[in-house]
């Protein structure tokens, strides 16, 4: 694998972080399925407690914020909010590189050429992406933020079931009975009785909201090992670069902030030609941001910062301190949503995250034998 597939791998999983389904949390998790043979301590250091709480906080943050701005159900296009956080990425990554890392922008331009071969095959799973970003909106619009950030979940089941058809990869004992609590889990927490959940109003589908995020899985599911492949099948950048440039100087010259370059640049493309082709009538009429207001373009802020902040800090979190985080996050945003929004939540719901979260606990686990031994 190339030496840089890590920090790309976690580049790209940055975009389905989000919301809890970026690809961010799959690569993570699938991480802990691959290195599940090495030995890792069970102790959190003072910087893994910082991405704990981090990644909890932005996971759950953004959740609420949708659901804040989506269950008022706004008419603006889901594809402009989509190309505004990949416009915000795609500044602020080329601010990092020209200001932090000192570097000139005609650096990121460079990339892109040399690595021209990926930027194209990235084209999939910013595709992906974008369907993901789409289907968020449309899920929070229909679904409490505490039963969206349960279902979510479900993104350990289609890349488990990707991993096994696509990558011919075994899955282990204790995550076949993760994959099963999370099922029953699921169920579990949209089991409602006569007082769980928000008041309804008439433009609210949960049918809609529950296909919505299944969607959001299956997406980030086959967009995660779909990166992966490509990524071990890849050949080493600086193998292609001149030798001018693969001196020892040189190799920390393309970092995660082009790979986010990169990945912007892919998806303003896809959804640049997919606002020309089927929403071009409605934004002539009306406008690319017509029905947004204050809170609409602020999730499209937190959706770009939120994202690149998981990918910055990544790579301090192993399979299993993201586990914690996503565990934490789930109970926040029940909490929370319950607080904030007034949804009642039954005894059910609490029963199924008690079973998402060890789905996720045991999903992540790289040692359980040893550490109940």
């Amino acid at each position: 694998m190339s030496p840089h597939a890590p920090t790309e791998l976690m580049a790209l999983s940055s975009h389905s972080s989000e919301s809890n389904v970026s690809l961010d949390t799959i690569a993570q998790e699938k991480q802990g399925l691959v290195n599940s043979g090495e030995k890792k301590p069970s102790a959190i250091s003072a910087n893994g407690l910082k991405v704990l709480i981090l990644l909890a906080v932005q996971n759950c943050s953004k959740n609420l914020f949708m659901r804040f701005v989506m269950k008022e159900h706004p008419k603006f296009l889901t594809s402009a909010a989509v190309l505004g956080v990949e416009t915000v990425k795609l500044v602020l990554s080329l601010l990092y590189i020209q200001f932090v890392e000192k570097k000139p922008l005609s650096s990121a331009v460079e990339f892109i050429k040399q690595d021209r071969r990926n930027t194209i095959l990235m084209a999939v799973p910013a595709t992906l992406y974008s369907i993901q970003m789409t289907m968020e909106y449309i899920a929070l619009s229909n679904l409490d933020a505490s039963v969206f950030s349960v279902l979510v979940q479900t993104k350990l089941l289609t890349t488990a079931g990707c991993a096994v058809i696509v990558l011919r990869r075994s899955i282990r004992k204790v995550q076949l009975i993760s994959l099963f609590l999370l099922t029953i889990g699921v169920m579990l927490c949209n089991m409602k009785d006569g007082t769980s959940g928000e008041k309804q109003d008439a433009e609210m589908d949960t049918t809609k909201g529950i296909i919505a995020t299944l969607s959001i899985s299956a997406c980030s599911g086959f967009a995660s090992v779909y990166t992966e492949k490509v990524i071990k099948a890849k050949r080493k950048i600086n193998d292609e670069l001149p030798n001018s440039l693969t001196e020892p100087s040189k190799k920390e010259q393309y970092g995660l902030a082009y790979t986010q370059v990169q990945l912007a640049f892919v998806s303003l493309v896809i959804m640049g030609l997919y606002c020309m082709t089927v929403e071009l009538d409605v934004i002539m009429e009306k406008g690319l941001w017509y029905g947004f207001n204050g809170p609409a373009f602020m999730t499209i802020f937190v959706s770009a910062t939120g994202g690149l902040t998981v990918a910055a800090v990544l790579k301090f979190a192993d399979a299993v301190l993201k586990g914690y985080a996503t565990a934490i996050s789930v109970v926040l945003t029940g909490v929370l949503s319950m607080i904030l929004f007034g949804t009642h939540l039954n005894i059910l719901y609490f029963l199924g995250i008690g079973n998402v979260i060890s789905a996720v606990m045991l999903y992540s686990a790289t040692d359980l034998d040893r550490l109940l031994c």
